[in-house]
Order: C-alpha cells, then structure tokens, then sequence
C-alpha cells in the first residue's frame, strides 16, 4: 500500500510515519509536508534514506504540487496529519488556520475523488467544546454536538464537515479519528509539556495559564499512531472514531509531575493571564474503536511522561534545529 502522509515533518505526523516503516515495512511512505515552523526535516533524518520513503516538499492548498504527488506517487490512501494547530497562534491570526486547515482539506479532498483514493482525517477531541471540571461521568462520544471554541477547533471542525460531506454526496471513502492531547518526542516545544521541560532545564519560571486547573486527556503518541494505523486498515468508511488515553490531568498536575520527574522546584511556577476562551475539560469516550477495532490506549501516563521528559534532555541538537 502507499501512504501520502501530510505533515509528516511535525510531531504527531512523523511518529506515525517511523510507525508505519516499522510495522508495515512492504509499504511505501510519501512525506508531503510545507516545512512550516512546525515541520522539521531533522525529525526525519533517521528515516530519509530508507528504500520505502520519499520526502515532497509541498502546500497542501497548492493544487497544483498536490496534483503532481497523486499522479506520481499514486497513493492508495491520503492520511492528513497537515494543520495549524496550536490554539494561541489561531487568536492571534486566524487566516492561516482557516487556509490551511479548511481550504488544504478540501484541495486534498479533490485530488483524493479525483484519483478515487481514501482520505483519512486527522481531528481533535477539541471540536466538541469542552465539559464542566466537576462532572466527571461526561465525556465526548462521537455523536457528541460539534461545539468549537477557539479559531482553531473551529476550522478542524470545519475540515471534518467537509470530509463528511464528501462522503455523503460524492461517495468517497473516508474517515475522520479525533485524538485527545498527545505527548512524546518531536513535539514542538509551545507546547505544554516540551515547554515546561525546557524552562525547567534552564531554571526559568514555567508558564501556567490562569490556576492550572483546567483538565485533558492524555495519550502517548505512539498509541495515537496505533489508533490511526487500526481505523485506516479496518475502519469503516464514513465513520469516526475517538481516540483518548483514560488519563485525565489538570495542567497543574502535569507540570507538577515533570518538576518532580526533573527534581526541580513547584517555585518556577508562574501563574499567567489565561487563554481566551480557555476549554475547562476534556474527556474522550474511545468505547466505539475499543469495541470494532479492538483497540486500547498502552502507555501508563507517568511512565510515557518520563521517556518524553528523558527524550528532550538528550536529544538537545535536535531542539536548536526546531524553528520558533
């Protein structure tokens, strides 16, 4: 089978990539990735010379370099890890989360009816909005009402109505998984976890929105890669699966246990401004994946937290190539 993996040079992207040539070696890998501040070539390194991989660098809205990688490279399936997606960068400039998310989806899903290949979409549990913090026997399901808070979640919500309507009016395969929070290596480091490691190594105060009490789900990324790898294999066409990690944090919780991980002190904790809009709680309800497709998350939260922890503090060469 060949794989087109958009935004393959990111985090969760790249993870599923050395996935996939680990566990599918008879595969062929195509990476089509803009190289944008979130995408890094290095992240690649280990993997560019393998015989099953191709790197293309590409917009996912130029329809013309998207044309081109079908008629070449010929894929069976399209998996679109490709978006803007961290939620301060979307207050501060909506436009290019509408672009790329929004139009790359719908240029990938031409090209995807075009050539008759499944297109697979990579969510987020964000679309559904968020749940009160005190009542824990919620949780998202995929027929959960679509309730965006951010431009970001809004515009992911947007490619997944999109994505759906091409199954519904034109027949084409596809599928949508929505993920909670992943953790791990390669992650940028405006991230949670990655920034909290890194302003911990250097003794800087870490950052903490509002009291830190808002809670998400979290998953190690290799399970994601898992869950994606199992609904693109064997899921159904038109369906939508949750994919979540029964590791429901407060952001306090989390930052706490890294300082501890790290033997730092909970005085570089600096409670700042919160988010616009901030989600108070995530939770993912992944009974229907469970249940068809047998899967389940595998990765204990404190165990994955100490790999990722142990990761960024050995692989410093790989942080000064990320771009800001």
């Amino acid at each position: 089978m060949v794989l087109l993996v958009t935004g393959g040079a990111g985090f969760i992207g790249s993870n599923f990539i050395f996935y996939q040539l680990k566990s599918h070696p008879e595969d062929r890998i195509i990476c089509l990735d803009k190289l944008t501040y979130a995408g890094n070539l290095e992240t690649l390194k280990d993997v560019k010379g393998h015989h099953n991989f191709k790197f293309i660098k590409a917009d996912i809205c130029d329809k013309a370099a998207v044309e081109k990688a079908f008629s070449e490279e010929k894929p069976d399936i399209v998996i679109n890890f490709a978006a803007e997606s961290h939620v301060d960068r979307s207050i501060n400039d909506t436009g290019i989360f509408l672009q790329t998310n929004m139009i790359g989806t719908q240029v990938l899903l031409d090209a995807c009816r075009k050539h008759n290949v499944h297109f697979h979409q990579i969510s987020t549990d964000e679309v559904y909005g968020d749940l009160p913090i005190e009542r824990t026997d919620l949780m998202f399901t995929e027929s959960t009402p679509l309730n965006p808070s951010s431009p970001y979640s809004a515009s992911k919500a947007s490619a997944d109505f999109i994505t759906l309507s091409y199954y519904k009016t034109y027949g084409l395969p596809v599928t949508i998984t929505r993920c909670s929070n992943n953790y791990g290596s390669y992650q940028h480091p405006e991230k949670l976890i990655p920034l909290t490691i890194l302003s911990a190594l250097a003794n800087k105060p870490v950052p903490v929105y509002g009291n830190g009490s808002n809670v998400r789900d979290w998953i190690f990324v290799k399970d994601h890669c898992k869950a994606v790898d199992s609904v693109i294999r064997h899921g159904k066409a038109g369906e939508i699966y949750n994919i979540g990690g029964s590791s429901e944090k407060s952001n306090i919780e989390v930052v706490s246990k890294i300082l501890e991980i790290m033997d730092k002190p909970k005085s570089l904790i600096t409670y700042v401004a919160d988010r616009l809009g901030h989600d108070r709680r995530y939770a993912v309800d992944y009974s229907k994946i469970e249940k068809e497709l047998l899967w389940q998350p595998e990765t204990d939260f404190d165990y994955g937290l100490e790999k990722t922890v142990e990761w960024y503090i050995q692989n410093e060469d790989w942080l000064k190539s990320v771009k800001k």
